[in-house]
């Protein structure tokens, strides 16, 4: 590519001849990479100007904003310097110089005067226009926002053709990507009035319609339908369909014959891949997929159904070719054609190296035997150790947990029969390691000690990958350390065999505030106002030097809660825990103490004077009283049982209460005491308190009064009820399990079950009016708590509705079951704000006494809700409950939707 001369128009001696390099050629000859740069010489064209000439000046014109001197320094012609026409080498380099600056959109070189052996040059520049404003058409705000942060424009950065061919692509992209494939972009410069050599773009966009997945068409797999490939890939997803007249689904490829015959002879209502792919031309369920193509999910995809063939045996399978398409309807069809090879079965397993464990004993880890289906993936996870991390064992996990970190093991196929691999499992077992310091990084207000009496990890230990593994749950499970941010890292010494492990983590803010206040009609104000610190120390209380704002670290929970709504209701509560009592043994202590009153307002009226027959609030309950508990960490069955022991006491005050309207309506007035031995075993393995991902909390609990009745002569059947419980006497029974599992990704599947039965010793006595079931509600302990009552929730069915549909029941049972489903999904796993949603359905019921017993008498209910976890106000939840079982009254007849739903609210810990 050549330079272009341009002729002289004039005598010799006031020639005014330009070396102009067009734009197109000086970007050709300012590519290094272009070796015609290099060896060609350039030919700037015929003339009949020819010599050695010697630069007798050398100015520049043209620029605005660019220094001249600057200017002629980088092109580096300077006076003195000696030049040949027609071509001259330097003048070539000087314009491939300057217009690698990016600043000048015309370079030319031109040849004012000829003077003997003198020349006189003028380096004449166009500067490019500086970028002042730029602005889109066609978008959303969001979607402008969003493209400016990855186009990184900023003011007065000179316009080039590059920096809008940029701007361009990275718009389409980002369009491409929310699913407008057939975008266009359109880029218009002006000039800006207000600023000298100043331009504005305006980034004009159409959108147009959002291109979506009609159809993915598998051609080749005769193993799997292409409904079961389909659902291993998880970004590349198809539209819903709704059609009675399928258009054809395949261009590129053959299309496959379908015939009903061949999918019932085939057993296909038995199998839900058969199903889903033979529907699948007429209908569609993936409402909720996005549908939207996405190459870098799609290369993703085409990876996982690769996997998928490799982990069922089909080692040799590929996709052979993919081709993406245009259909009539406006969308796209994706036809992929896969070659699955054939299936392979595991052959021989040898072991080589191993010098610890037989190979008997690895061969029963590893759990593979000959004639079943080739799977590398699962081969390689029991040899690496995978089972640590879920408390399991394998081959890897029994090297790894007795000190062997430099365990090392490679599967290698040492032959192929036909259908059969023969493998060769080589083991590098390295030298046993001790653990001999633990360094914790990261804790500014906890203190070492609380940190390091929850790992099971200790200095001098042999070294264990799920006793670390354990450590991380149990830190994480505190509540003041971030559970996405603690990372041990192990750093071994070869010299000595030792193993440092540096424990990084991230503290978070976890105490919480509770404010609230109002003003109710016949009440007056209403109010609460809470206080939890979950990280106090006691011993630095008096310590102001230590206050950050308060006395931190030591792990410590302390409690304050008062509750009030005027004269009607006013309760006082306070609870402290020491979590390791003496420092030594994880044996936590707990106090606490509570007082409550709750009144009625419903005096009567006097017919003829029409004046109150009592003042309000001159029924009520009143209760005092106070418990300790003992708990201890348990190493048997595993480490993570808890055994707690405590007694609590409560004083119940009643005057013209009417506990229990129906079952004892003489009960009204006098005093009770509560006195029980409660015993908890409990068993908590779930990966993280805020979200759990994995995991269970298992957990039964047993409470036992003194039988007084038992070692007294009264005749207890001819006792008045306030006679009978002075002394309230009962057996009760509290079982709950709560299972988190992964769907996929933070997708989470929780299942719950909780049971409650309350026995009694004396038949004489029956039943205790207090420590009953109620069912309903929201579960929050609110008044109820204060007239002895346990709170089982029911979203979607009020505390006080009537289970059997009469207006008798007083809502107080015995006995009581309750079965949950939830599917969650977080919005926010940010440690300050976590927030999911999610979806359930519960099941539940309470009955007066194991006569009356049903389990399978379930009150169903369906409904979405909402958690936000704020650090400084604890877990705040809205749930929305239909109760299906209220869809219709005591006589069958339908009721409105609206009467059958409740909303629920929740504050400080979910519902029980």
């Amino acid at each position: 590519m050549d330079l272009k001369y341009i002729k002289s128009v004039a005598t010799l001696t006031c020639a005014a001849v330009t070396f102009a390099i067009t734009s197109a050629d000086a970007q050709h000859l300012s590519d290094p990479g272009n070796n015609n740069t290099q060896t060609k010489e350039v030919n700037f064209g015929e003339t009949d100007i020819e010599g050695e000439f010697q630069i007798a000046g050398v100015k520049v014109s043209g620029v605005k904003f660019a220094d001249s001197a600057t200017v002629l320094e980088v092109a580096g012609l300077k006076v003195g310097q000696h030049v040949k026409l027609p071509y001259d080498q330097e003048i070539a380099r000087s314009i491939r110089v300057l217009w690698n600056q990016a600043m000048f959109s015309n370079v030319e070189i031109i040849i004012n005067k000829i003077d003997g052996n003198k020349i006189y040059l003028t380096i004449h520049l166009d500067e490019r226009p500086r970028l002042t404003t730029f602005k889109f058409t066609g978008i959303t705000n969001t979607q402008q926002a969003e493209i400016k942060e990855k186009l990184g424009l900023v003011s007065n950065k000179m316009i080039t053709n590059a920096m809008k061919k940029d701007i361009e692509s990275r718009t389409r992209h980002y369009l491409m990507e929310k699913g407008f494939r057939n975008a266009s972009v359109n880029i218009i410069e002006s000039v800006d009035p207000k600023v000298l050599n100043g331009a504005s773009l305006t980034i004009n966009v159409e959108k147009g319609s959002k291109v979506k997945i009609n159809n993915i068409n598998f051609v080749g797999n005769e193993s799997f339908y292409g409904a079961r490939l389909k659902r291993n890939m998880k970004g590349t997803k198809e539209m819903a369909r709704i059609s009675l007249y399928p258009a054809d689904e395949f261009t590129a490829y053959p299309k496959p014959e379908r015939k009903f015959s061949n999918y019932m002879n085939q057993s296909g209502p038995l199998s839900l891949s058969k199903t889903l792919d033979a529907v699948n031309p007429y209908f569609r369920y993936g409402i909720m997929s996005a549908s939207k193509f996405d190459e870098k999910k799609y290369d993703e995809d085409k990876a996982s159904v690769i996997s998928f063939y490799n982990t069922s045996g089909y080692r040799d399978a590929q996709i052979v070719k993919d081709t993406v398409y245009n259909v009539e309807n406006g969308n796209i069809n994706i036809d992929i054609k896969v070659d699955e090879g054939q299936k392979y079965y595991f052959g021989d397993i040898n072991w080589k190296g191993n010098t610890k464990h037989s190979d008997s004993v690895l061969n029963q880890l590893l759990g593979v035997k000959r004639g079943d289906v080739y799977n590398k993936e699962l081969l390689e996870s029991k040899i690496r150790g995978q089972a640590t991390m879920t408390g399991g064992i394998d081959v890897g996990s029994i090297y790894l947990n007795n000190g062997y970190l430099g365990y090392r093991a490679e599967a290698v196929e040492r032959a192929i029969r036909k259908d059969t691999i023969d493998f060769d499992i080589v083991v590098n077992e390295g030298p046993q390691f001790r653990v001999k310091n633990i360094n914790i990084i990261g804790n500014d207000r906890t203190n070492d000690y609380v940190l390091r009496r929850e790992m099971e990890t200790m200095p001098g230990d042999i070294y264990n990958q799920s006793s670390l593994v354990s450590s991380i749950r149990r830190v994480s499970a505190l509540g003041y350390i971030d559970a996405t941010k603690v990372n041990p890292i192990p750093k071994p010494n070869m010299q000595d065999k030792t193993v440092d492990i540096d424990f990084n983590i991230a503290e978070k803010s976890s105490d919480q505030l509770e404010l609230s206040a109002g003003y109710g009609g016949g009440i007056g104000f209403t109010g609460t106002a809470g206080i939890t610190f979950n990280n106090f120390s006691l011993k630095n209380l008096f310590k102001t030097k230590n206050w950050d704002p308060l006395p931190m670290g030591d792990g410590q929970k302390l409690s304050f809660r008062y509750q009030s709504s005027g004269l009607w209701y006013n309760s006082l509560s306070f609870s402290f825990t020491e979590p390791w009592l003496g420092g030594k043994k994880p044996i936590a202590l707990s106090v606490s103490a509570t007082y409550g009153r709750y009144a009625l307002n419903d005096q009567g009226y006097n017919s003829t004077t029409g004046r109150p027959i009592a003042s309000p609030y001159d029924k009520y309950i009143r209760n005092i009283g106070g418990g300790v508990t003992l708990s201890r960490r348990l190493t048997w069955p595993d480490n993570n049982f808890i055994l707690s022991v405590g007694v609590d006491y409560m004083n119940f005050k009643l005057k013209d209460y009417p506990l229990l309207q129906t079952e004892m309506p003489e009960y009204r007035n006098g005093y009770s005491n509560n006195l029980a031995l409660k015993l908890t075993l409990a068993r908590n393995t779930i990966d993280q308190p805020i979200y759990p991902r994995s995991g269970s909390n298992i957990m039964l609990s047993l409470a036992f009064t003194p039988p007084v009745s038992a070692f007294s002569d009264n005749d207890y059947s001819t006792m008045t009820a306030r006679e009978k419980y002075k002394w309230v006497e009962y057996h009760k029974y509290k079982f709950t399990a709560d299972w988190y599992q992964r769907i996929a990704g933070n997708l989470v599947l929780k299942l719950s079950t909780k049971y409650g039965f309350l026995g009694y010793y004396n038949k004489n006595l029956g039943f205790s009016p207090f420590e009953r079931f109620q069912v309903g509600g929201d579960g929050l302990s609110g008044f109820n708590y204060f007239v002895g009552r346990d709170i089982v929730a029911h979203r979607g069915y009020d505390v006080y509705s009537s289970f059997d549909g009469t207006s008798t029941t007083t809502n107080s049972y015995t006995i009581f079951n309750k079965y949950t489903a939830e599917v969650r999904y977080p919005f926010s796993l940010d440690p300050s704000a976590t927030i999911f949603g999610l979806a359930f359905f519960e099941a539940a019921n309470g009955f007066n006494s194991m006569k009356d017993y049903n389990p399978l008498q379930l009150k169903r209910s369906v409904g979405l809700g909402l958690r936000v976890y704020l650090p400084m106000f604890g877990l705040l939840g809205l749930d929305y409950g239909i109760g299906i079982d209220n869809l219709t009254d005591v006589n069958g007849n339908k009721v409105k939707l609206g009467s059958a739903a409740k909303f629920t609210f929740m504050l400080g810990q979910e519902p029980q």
